[in-house]
């Protein structure tokens, strides 16, 4: 490549071949970059790659994050929503301080909002009495709209052009709202549909496959993407709550505490591995 002067600024287009993309595929990821000088890098992408370590993280933080929520509801539902607020607090402070994608900082604050998430959809039914059929629709309301909103603001979607400011903001309020939405949708299929927790997640696993069929075939990745996303918290929502409900709600009966250690154990296992090993875009940033 060659030298840049300082103070120019441009941008390239770097073509690289993943085997472990999109749903453990072949995909061809876009990485974008603005030099300003010969080697100098600036505006890194705060999100990882969409791998497919990321879907398994993904589905290991929703799990988690069900099985969490509901051990700390049972106790005392007043201290569960401080606790689950708090800590989407904390994770979001440390992920919009960060200046680029720090795994342990973005992950953490996904299973935050996993377990807020989670107490946001349950409340609002358990609480306010909305059917799920009703719960599910205006979530599913509300992430058309932040997706909209997000799309006339930037003119795009685009997970790989997301870094520190407006575009960061839009996106983790597109993650909460998909995490309410998946909630409320795994809990129609396993109590309002009458499902249970195992063909719940054998459904969400069959549904999970058809973004990333559509997306070989030539449907949008932006939508491939996102439907995907959502569904990801029903599967692992429903996963946990197999293992952790009893036998009588058509559980294994492990308990939500245990399943939320095993979780959480899982996570760190696998950022320590995102850690270690070597992000062959790590610096790569967005394109003017």
């Amino acid at each position: 490549m060659a030298p840049v002067e300082p103070g120019k600024r441009f941008v390239y287009l770097a073509w690289r071949r993943s085997l472990t993309g999109y749903g453990g595929g072949v995909s061809l990821t876009v990485m974008l970059r603005r030099v300003t000088a010969p080697g100098v890098l600036t505006d890194p992408v705060k999100v990882p790659e969409v791998t497919l370590a990321f879907w398994i993280v993904k589905v290991l933080t929703t799990g988690t994050g069900e099985a969490l929520s509901d051990y700390l509801a049972s106790s005392k539902l007043i201290v569960a929503a401080g606790v689950g607020l708090l800590g989407l607090v904390v994770g979001l402070a440390l992920q919009l301080w960060a200046s680029r994608y720090v795994p342990w900082i973005y992950w953490f604050t996904v299973t935050m909002v996993a377990v807020f998430g989670t107490m946001a959809a349950d409340a609002v039914h358990q609480v306010l009495g909305i059917p799920y059929p009703v719960t599910s629709a205006l979530y599913a309301l509300t992430v058309a709209g932040a997706l909209a909103v997000w799309w006339w603001s930037e003119r795009t979607l685009d997970i790989h052009s997301i870094t520190a400011g407006r575009r960061e903001s839009f996106y983790w309020v597109t993650v909460v709202a998909t995490f309410a939405l998946g909630t409320a949708v795994g809990d129609l299929s396993a109590f309002t549909l009458g499902l249970g927790f195992l063909p719940s997640a054998v459904l969400y696993a069959v549904l999970i496959a058809l973004p990333a069929v559509g997306w070989r075939l030539g449907l949008n990745p932006v939508l491939a993407f996102w439907g995907a996303y959502v569904l990801t918290r029903p599967l692992g929502a429903s996963i946990a709550d197999w293992l952790g409900k009893p036998a009588d709600y058509s559980g294994v009966g492990l308990g939500d505490g245990p399943v939320a250690v095993l979780g959480l154990l899982a996570i760190s296992g696998a950022v320590a591995y995102l850690h270690l090993r070597p992000r062959a875009s790590s610096d790569h940033a967005r394109q003017t």
